[in-house]
């Protein structure tokens, strides 16, 4: 499990690109918010998306991901995968309109879209909830997957003299911090060197990471997380190629599974349920489960790009880009990475096989820690670096996105919105804000620290995660595309959420996640348009300075008549041609996923077209038939709808 020469100069080559990169950008960043928060609005298409795709890429999802394929099969990463419609959607739907609003947090959008007092509690409401409880939470997550990353290879008590390594074992012993994803027990010694190692493994890479991010801002996050995806790649094919070899070559992996577990495999699952793609041959695969795929990606708080993906979008220099950005986001994330992580996901829990007397909770940390026992006892040198840094940038990659997009809410929605101009009654200076937002990267991480110590399993903590934002994601869409709803709608949303999910979570077990999300969802959206009506619609004035900014899609006729628009039906043809793309794009990847998926695992075909090659066939003709009819729908505008445009580009205020 130690580290070559080579494989150390590998992670030390990408920490001195990412410190470069940050100091590189540090004199810009300092301008003003605007240029450390966003890039000065200049980012180009591929880049923003490629960003995505690596805060994404975190060191926890290929973890959590082996746990999957181990315990649910491969048909409960539709979980993950359904993700490509949120994706879609706001780049399709509405990432014209994000950059049109001009803001620079999700949170200023309430703002601009909802007006008076109620605008200005959901603002500070949101500044606090995302970006301090769900983000840190978020966050809190990654670094506790950090810790089964780190601890194989990053051994401090070997390579530190004892009078500086003694004291953090003190330290974490005396806190009671088991910072290991196994431990051995409470009075057990090397269960506190682990938790010390990977303490300082921490403190090393947040360290690193809070210096670039702080530094340079959104710019040197984005170009160290182009560098951050590529290495994942190489490292990840590299690790597929290696995992494949052992079990005897790609073809091999199905075969042995089919072999092997034909009787039964972890928590009772056969072959057939962990090669499946498809629900027939899915494991305890129910309504409410189907139900709970379909509108997971609807439920979660980045439904309408909310977050670091809406940042990403209003980064870009151009509408095409951000719609660009999105395309390439959802390809690299949902299809290529993928497809890599299915043979080794495979191939681990055949190389590694499970304890099947172990109970399931303890089963899922177990094949979540296989991913990197993997890499420690399957690399050779080189290509163990190579994986090595490519883990730990993810991890930096997402760490400081988090920390930026954390940084952006308590800097401009609760330092200058409130603290500045309602207690301190005076505006902050450009240099003043970046200063705080600088600080504000490490209050934020100190609180994910926190939480990430009262964490057990990387799965438990996505769970809660999606619980947290269960509901607020169809609102936050409905802000859009409808201007009935009204702040109070959504603010009622956001604490239902938080009120059901500790609720949820302690009456309702865990194995039945499903019906825990869908009665977050329906309840928390009920509660929401009950409250929108009850209160009544925005002003008619702010719904009219809203829509003049943002032009935003979807049903807007009576806001566009009172503006005395020629086309009033111009937000509905905008919302019908982007949700036609969104679905059109999202099928199109979904059919060449599944078809080189199956092909790649030998999945079984659906029972109802049993015949294996030409369902590889049809999925794969009909992928590629559809990508011409997307692309037109989404990137090439008709001609009358291309004149509305520039009219509205030369007289904004028409």
């Amino acid at each position: 499990m130690h580290l070559s020469t080579l494989d150390i100069l590998i992670l030390f080559a990408f920490i001195g690109y990412a410190i470069w990169s940050g100091w590189q950008s540090k004199g810009v960043a300092s301008k003003n918010l605007e240029e450390y928060f966003l890039a000065g609005r200049s980012l180009p298409g591929w880049k923003a998306g490629i960003s995505m795709a690596a805060t994404q890429f975190s060191a926890d999802t290929p973890l959590l991901v082996a746990g999957l394929i181990a315990t649910a099969g491969i048909f409960s990463l539709w979980r993950l995968w359904i993700y490509a419609l949120s994706f879609l959607l706001m780049g399709f739907l509405l990432a014209a309109s994000w950059r049109r609003a001009k803001v620079l947090t999700d949170a200023e959008l309430t703002e601009l879209r909802y007006g008076d007092k109620p605008a200005a509690v959901l603002r500070g409401t949101k500044a606090i909830y995302l970006g301090t409880i769900f983000n840190c939470t978020v966050l809190a997550m990654v670094l506790k997957a950090a810790t089964g990353v780190a601890e194989p290879f990053l051994v401090w008590d070997q390579w530190l003299p004892s009078f500086m390594f003694d004291p953090m074992v003190s330290l974490v012993q005396s806190l009671g911090l088991t910072l290991t994803l196994s431990p051995e027990g409470v009075g057990d010694l090397s269960m506190w060197v682990r938790s010390a190692n990977n303490l300082i493994s921490i403190l090393a890479i947040v360290t690193v990471t809070a210096f670039y991010s702080t530094t340079g801002g959104l710019r040197s996050v984005v170009n160290t997380d182009v560098v951050q995806f590529f290495i994942m790649m190489a490292g990840t094919a590299a690790f597929a190629w290696m995992v494949a070899d052992h079990v005897g070559g790609f073809g091999a992996i199905p075969e042995r599974i089919q072999a092997v577990f034909a009787a039964g495999g972890p928590g009772g699952i056969t072959s057939d349920q962990i090669l499946a793609f498809t629900p027939s041959h899915a494991k305890d695969v129910t309504i409410f489960v189907l139900l709970a795929f379909a509108i997971q990606w609807l439920a979660q708080m980045n439904a309408d790009g909310t977050g670091y993906l809406a940042q990403r979008s209003m980064a870009c220099r151009t509408d095409h880009d951000a719609k660009q950005a999105a395309i390439v986001f959802t390809i690299a994330q949902v299809f290529f990475r993928s497809l890599l992580w299915l043979p080794i996901g495979l191939g681990l829990l055949l190389l590694f096989p499970p304890d099947l007397s172990l109970d399931m909770g303890v089963l899922k940390a177990d094949r979540e820690a296989s991913f990197v026992r993997g890499m420690a006892e399957l690399l050779p040198s080189g290509v163990k670096g190579l994986m090595l840094t490519g883990m730990l940038a993810a991890l930096a990659s997402t760490v400081d996105t988090h920390l930026n997009w954390g940084a952006s809410y308590w800097t401009n929605d609760i330092y200058k919105r409130f603290f500045c101009r309602h207690i301190l009654k005076r505006e902050p200076s450009d240099r003043s804000l970046v200063w705080v937002a600088r600080g504000s990267n490490f209050l934020i991480l100190a609180i994910a620290l926190f939480i990430m110590t009262r964490l057990n399993s990387i799965q438990e903590a996505w769970q809660i995660s999606l619980l947290m934002g269960a509901g607020v994601g169809v609102f936050l869409v409905l802000r859009w595309l409808w201007w009935r709803v009204n702040a109070w709608g959504e603010i009622a949303c956001i604490l239902t959420s938080l009120v059901m999910a500790p609720v949820l979570i302690t009456t309702i077990p865990v194995e039945q996640d499903a019906i825990r999300l869908l009665i977050a969802t329906a309840v928390a959206t009920l509660i929401g348009i009950v409250v929108s009506y009850a209160v009544g619609p925005e002003k008619m004035v702010t719904l009219q300075h809203f829509y003049q900014n943002a032009h935003p899609p979807g049903f807007w006729k009576p806001v566009a008549q009172s503006l005395g628009e020629e086309n009033p039906n111009a937000s509905f043809y905008r919302f019908a041609r982007g949700i036609s793309a969104v679905v059109v794009c999202s099928f199109s990847i979904f059919c060449l996923l599944v078809a080189v998926g199956t092909w790649l695992c030998h999945s079984p075909a659906p029972t109802w077209f049993p015949w294996w090659g030409a369902w590889i066939a049809l999925l794969f003709v009909v992928g590629i038939a559809l990508i011409p009819v997307w692309w037109r729908l989404g990137f090439i505008e008709p001609v009358k709808a291309h004149s509305l445009t520039q009219g509205l580009a030369l007289n904004p205020n028409a």
